[in-house]
């Protein structure tokens, strides 16, 4: 008997590895996807004065951000003084990345993420990036998706 609950214990410990987090198990359904031209809705939520420029537009190509577009449809120019901000977020593998370092950060609070459950995308995330500060959280929306040719 007591040779046999390690053996259940490490069986157990596999299966659990084996089935990954969800957030790995979604990113892993975004990469096995293979989509490499799309565009997206955008929105930012934060305590930040930007929100007349939500939800964005953007289109990638290759990785690449082609273009960040706010709700008029006018082109945001990389001279924006959010520019920056947008194209930290400006694409579905950036979003990935923001989430996994916010999840690997021992400071951050609460984490909570919706993802699509054809492609993995995160749909919807609440980044809590410093547990005991107050107005550092992000709010992220993908709406829209849509694959190119």
């Amino acid at each position: 008997m007591k040779k046999i609950i390690p053996l259940l214990l490490s069986l157990v410990l596999a299966a659990c590895s084996a089935v990954g987090s969800e957030f790995d198990r979604n990113r892993t359904a975004w990469k096995n996807s293979g989509i490499a031209h799309y565009r997206f809705g955008l929105t930012l939520g934060c305590f930040c004065p930007f929100q007349d420029k939500m939800p964005l537009s953007i289109e990638v190509n290759q990785g690449e951000i082609v273009s960040i577009a706010g709700p008029d449809g006018k082109e945001i120019s990389k001279d924006d003084v959010n520019y920056q901000l947008f194209a930290d977020y400006g694409t579905i593998d950036r979003i990935f990345e923001k989430l996994d370092g916010a999840m690997a950060d021992k400071q951050a609070g609460d984490i909570i993420v919706k993802y699509d459950p054809t492609f993995g995308i995160p749909t919807e995330a609440s980044i809590d990036y410093i547990k005991l500060a107050m107005d550092d959280e992000m709010y992220v929306t993908v709406s829209g998706f849509e694959k190119l040719p």
